[in-house]
């Protein structure tokens, strides 16, 4: 496909998550005194966050993600050295059932073994593609000493899946009385509960509430105790004590990326230890599930192995989330069925139209804990941020369910839950002409123009990621982004890769140089 060489000016630009106030206070204002009575809020109609220019120093966002000069090719992957028998010993043998999202390549790293080595009675799929769940595998033991091998949660109660599509965060909240519901923060310039806080991290992360809720109980007892916390307790509700991250919105914020750390390290294969503050270190068992991982992970932050365990086991953060929510395993939702495929998706601009690929795979939200994203920006004789005249388009029927703060979210089963089947969302959409909630849209319609709103970015693009079940899809994994037959290759560092087509390929740089050129 020949490209026109024509002037494309492009910003420089790397986005990150669309929904966290900036640094040094907490959204457009400051934290609220702890005992200070509920504040009047103004309705909470479309949201915009306040300009640059109105915000003093320590407000000013920081700089994003930088991202390279010019384009780099894609890393060819390498395999980590494993742990290998002697010629004289004979490996035992494990029958592992496969999960729900499991493939060989990832199972190979948890295992320590190479993915040939990894043999069914029934025929296995390529070594990155997804693997039906309950088939049976074989697969040799090599690893002597890992942690704690029970499965705490379903990974369904990890991700804001179909089961938790229907929680109520702000009632259940009330129903507990504590001081969560009498806290008040402004985010994004307008006052916020504690439970509408909890409510939009867990939406805007793709976090599920009841997990929130259960690590803020166990961490600081806001759920259901009604005195007033005090100093670190009031600024630092999950312990975590970073002038960075004052407050419930910044702290859940971290939370919900540090389970993402876990949950969507574990998927790629990615993450196979945790780390301890005295810098020790534990394997993690390899037949654990994600949603297990993501708790493992988050709890070794700031602990030693000792504290750890003890969390980890019956009396410790479990009991706290079963007294509040019973048995997590009731809340089990298999988030892949067999055969699953990405339905047919197109690039998300209007057709000859010639945009620049300039973000490969990264962070779907908060920053990179699920490299789910890419990054598309028009041609601009400005530079920076400003808003773009071209188009942003559905690359796939469905219903609009959310239309705010530059975010659009199309629910593509249409039944008005984007927890449920395959979602899109898109991120910098600009409010002028920006379409409307419950619109049903068919690939190609215009969802509105690119620019910088929601979110930090340096130059007008568009952000795209997708979710299955309330999971991220990682751009370069089991389904890869296929978007006009492009297919998503991930760099050796976010925002870098390539989309692949019919053997062409487009590298990903914010450059705007000939490699970048894309359009369908």
């Amino acid at each position: 496909m020949l490209l026109p060489m024509f002037a494309l000016f492009l910003a420089g630009l790397a986005c990150t998550r669309a929904d966290v106030p900036p640094p040094g206070a907490i959204g457009s204002g400051s934290l609220p005194d702890p005992t200070d009575e509920a504040t009047e809020r103004p309705e909470l109609t479309q949201e915009v966050d306040p300009p640059l220019s109105t915000l003093p120093p320590t407000q000013i966002p920081p700089s994003p993600t930088p991202t390279p000069d010019r384009p780099e090719p894609v890393a060819s992957p390498t395999f980590p050295a494993t742990p290998t028998t002697s010629a004289s010993e004979v490996s035992e043998i494990i029958v592992y059932e496969s999960q729900p999202g499991d493939n060989r390549r990832a199972l190979a790293v948890r295992f320590g073994v190479l993915p040939q080595e990894i043999t069914s009675p029934d025929v296995l799929p390529d070594e990155k593609a997804m693997i039906d769940p309950g088939q049976v595998l074989l697969i040799p033991s090599r690893l002597s000493e890992t942690g704690p091998d029970v499965k705490l949660i379903p990974d369904s109660e990890l991700v804001f899946s179909p089961n938790a599509a229907e929680f109520d965060v702000i009632a259940f909240a009330a129903s507990k009385g504590g001081y969560l519901n009498r806290y008040r923060e402004i985010v994004n310039g307008y006052w916020r509960t504690g439970p509408e806080i909890v409510a939009r991290v867990a939406l805007n992360n793709s976090i599920n509430p009841r997990i929130l809720l259960a690590v803020l109980e166990f961490q600081s007892g806001w759920l259901t105790r009604s005195t007033v916390p005090e100093g670190d307790a009031f600024m630092y509700p999950l312990d975590f004590i970073d002038n960075q991250h004052m407050g419930l919105s910044r702290q859940l914020t971290w939370l919900a990326n540090e389970l993402g750390n876990g949950y969507y390290g574990w998927r790629d294969g990615s993450l196979t230890d945790v780390h301890f503050q005295n810098f020790t270190t534990q394997r993690l068992a390899p037949d654990l599930n994600a949603g297990t991982v993501a708790l493992q992970y988050y709890f070794a932050i700031n602990r030693n192995q000792l504290t750890w365990e003890r969390v980890l086991n019956v009396e410790g953060f479990i009991a706290t989330y079963q007294a509040l929510f019973g048995d997590p395993w009731a809340y089990d939702y298999p988030l892949f069925e067999p055969g699953v495929e990405q339905p047919p998706l197109i690039l998300p601009f209007i057709a000859g139209h010639v945009w620049s690929f300039t973000g490969g795979p990264h962070g779907a939200w908060e920053r990179d804990s699920a490299w789910a994203a890419l990054d598309f920006a028009p041609a601009s004789s400005v530079t920076g941020c400003m808003v773009s005249e071209d188009w942003v388009v559905a690359s796939a029927p469905g219903l609009v369910v959310r239309s705010e703060n530059g975010t659009v979210v199309i629910d593509l089963d249409g039944d008005g839950r984007e927890q449920t089947g395959w979602s899109l969302l898109y991120l910098h959409v600009y409010k002028d002409d920006r379409v409307e909630v419950g619109t049903f849209v068919v690939a190609g319609d215009r969802l509105g123009h690119p620019s910088c709103e929601g979110g930090i970015a340096t130059g007008t693009h568009i952000h795209l990621a997708r979710k299955y079940n309330g999971e991220w899809i990682l751009a370069d994994g089991s389904l890869p982004f296929n978007l006009s037959g492009w297919v998503a290759r991930a760099g050796s560092k976010p925002y870098q890769g390539a989309l692949v087509k019919d053997g062409e390929e487009v590298l990903a740089c914010t450059c705007a140089s000939a490699e970048t050129l894309i359009q369908r």
